[in-house]
């Protein structure tokens, strides 16, 4: 084992959270001669809520992708359940655990809301297109097992009235909760969620922090989030890694990054002489 798999810690209201599930070393992510991320590294526990935030043009959404395998670095390391990752391609990433959501929702919009979730488990259903035509035997019993899961995903959830909806019928708060459900349903080790608030109204937003909530509690699921909602992000978060023009500028509880001055110099524009 790795001396990456850190021991844990205890938060603020109690729960235990575990070692060292994933760890980011030294990043470093060209786009021809321009860095969006420069030299980061920081760690995700198991079992933690884990935000990394930034104004916009952070570099926020590189390192998700960098995390998901549709970003490869040139530099730096890769580190997930202890063993360093060679460069995959993101359904291998998917493979090992980990599920994403998208800032632009990623849905099909003719399929109804349980033909889009059923997607998320493509990478249970083992039989092939024969064994699936004939749908005896093997086939039969995966097919139901995966709706099985599928189906306590949805109630969970509690979209079990739109089920059968095509999903362009949904309002967008809906479509959000929807793909959230979608990656549920690859039952991962690490959810990574890009901002799953964005453009929800207060009730809506309401909503989908308790889900993560229950998310995180009941199945003990870990999550990474990138979130504008400050409100949000100090609610939800255990702990926080902030990026500023591709660095690294802040990382703690939310308490730490609330209180550290090279965070509040980037969120408020403070200019540097």
């Amino acid at each position: 084992m790795s001396d990456t798999m850190e021991e844990g810690y205890i938060t603020e209201d109690g729960r235990k959270i575990g070692g060292t599930l994933m760890e980011m070393k030294n990043i470093t992510l060209r786009f021809g001669g321009v860095k969006a991320i420069t030299d980061i590294s920081f760690d995700i526990k198991e079992g933690e809520i884990r935000a990394i935030i930034g104004p916009n043009g952070a570099g926020k959404s590189s390192m998700l992708n960098v995390i998901s395998g549709f970003y490869v670095p040139q530099e730096g390391e890769v580190w997930y359940k202890g063993a360093k990752r060679p460069p995959m391609k993101p359904y291998q990433v998917a493979q090992q655990g980990i599920a994403r959501t998208f800032q632009n929702i990623a849905l099909f919009e003719g399929m109804s809301v349980l033909d889009n979730v059923m997607t998320g488990r493509l990478n249970y259903m083992k039989t092939n297109m024969f064994q699936q035509a004939i749908w005896k035997g093997k086939a039969e019993k995966e097919e139901v097992e995966n709706r099985e899961f599928v189906e306590k995903v949805i109630d969970f959830l509690e979209i079990q009235s739109i089920r059968k909806t095509p999903v362009a019928r949904l309002p967008y708060g809906l479509k959000k909760r929807v793909e959230l459900a979608r990656a549920l349903a690859a039952a991962p080790h690490l959810l990574l969620l890009d901002e799953p608030m964005a453009g929800m109204n207060v009730e809506e937003k309401e909503d989908m922090s308790r889900f993560i909530l229950d998310v995180n509690d009941e199945f003990g699921t870990t999550i990474a989030l990138i979130e504008h909602d400050m409100g949000v992000v100090m609610d939800l978060s255990d702990r926080v890694v902030v990026m500023d023009y591709g660095k690294k500028i802040g990382d703690g509880t939310p308490d730490e990054v609330r209180n550290n001055q090279d965070v509040i110099d980037a969120y408020l524009g403070v200019s540097h002489d």
